[in-house]
């Protein structure tokens, strides 16, 4: 299968491209920058430097590389700038889905977040709602993943993936990764808010699954949501900080089922943060 991977010099795209080359697939990542080409090329795939925000260059990019299926890993998450990350995710998604439908491919997979459901004390499944009643800042956020998802949604074969918090080798929650520094200066809090987390390796490894998968959305979590206060312990213990305190957020989150990907294959080589962390 030939599979253009956009945003595939990114955390997540630099754990996925290996699966997919290893499996036997033609992979072509697209990135904006050369350092990225390099990185890409590394990965036994095939780069190709494209601006997802620049619709023309974009959509020559996908004609050339004419895929069976487009997986959009698009992110910009360097600077922690929710308002540039939402831009991506709507003007960037827009311009990719158009240059995947000129280009007459059917099949996208896209990098969703599971954390944008209304807050609440049963675990959200994909059925859920989007939280569109939520204030700012929280608000961009939401509104920037349901602009991605009613874009990749217009596709017969569009797959949207809720991913839970990232976590491993690259991502904010690593052994030298933001939260990891901030766990050691003791600016970490733990708070009531409930997180689900996936380890990247297992978040790869779904993206590969899911070339397989119905249209649709499905969650992407592991098998214990929890708050902050339980969670926030362990991982600072993991990454040598002190014990964080207790400082209340006011937003008490919510769990998020994987059921329905475990249904379709999901295997969790990490099922719970608790052994994961400890393995950072």
């Amino acid at each position: 299968m030939r599979i253009t991977v956009a945003g595939a010099s990114g955390v997540l795209g630099r754990a996925f491209v290996p699966l997919a080359v290893a499996a036997g697939h033609e992979v072509v990542g697209m990135t904006r920058s050369t350092r990225g080409a390099a990185i890409i090329r590394e990965l036994g795939a095939t780069p190709v430097v494209a601006d997802a925000l620049n619709r023309d260059q974009l959509a020559g990019a996908v004609a050339e590389a004419r895929p069976d299926v487009v997986v959009d890993l698009l992110t910009d998450l360097a600077a922690g700038d929710s308002a540039s990350n939402a831009l991506l995710r709507t003007a960037g998604t827009r311009n990719l889905v158009d240059a995947v439908s000129a280009a007459g491919v059917t099949r996208m997979i896209a990098e969703s977040i599971s954390w944008v459901y209304a807050p609440g004390d049963t675990a959200a499944d994909e059925d859920e709602p989007l939280d569109l009643d939520a204030e700012e800042p929280r608000l961009t956020t939401v509104r920037g993943v349901a602009a991605l998802e009613d874009a990749v949604r217009e596709m017969e074969g569009g797959v949207v993936l809720r991913f839970g918090q990232l976590y491993g080798a690259g991502t904010w929650y690593a052994a030298d990764g933001q939260r990891a520094k901030a766990a050691r200066a003791g600016l970490l809090p733990a708070t009531e808010t409930v997180t689900s987390f996936i380890h990247v390796d297992d978040a790869a490894r779904a993206i590969l699954l899911a070339l397989d998968w119905a249209a649709g959305a499905w969650n992407i979590v592991d098998d214990e949501p929890a708050p902050g206060t339980e969670w926030g312990p362990v991982f600072a213990g993991a990454v040598g900080a002190p014990a964080p305190t207790f400082s209340p957020s006011g937003d008490i989150g919510r769990p998020v089922s994987n059921a329905r990907a475990q249904a379709r294959g999901l295997a969790l080589t990490r099922p719970s943060w608790r052994e994961g962390f400890r393995q950072l």
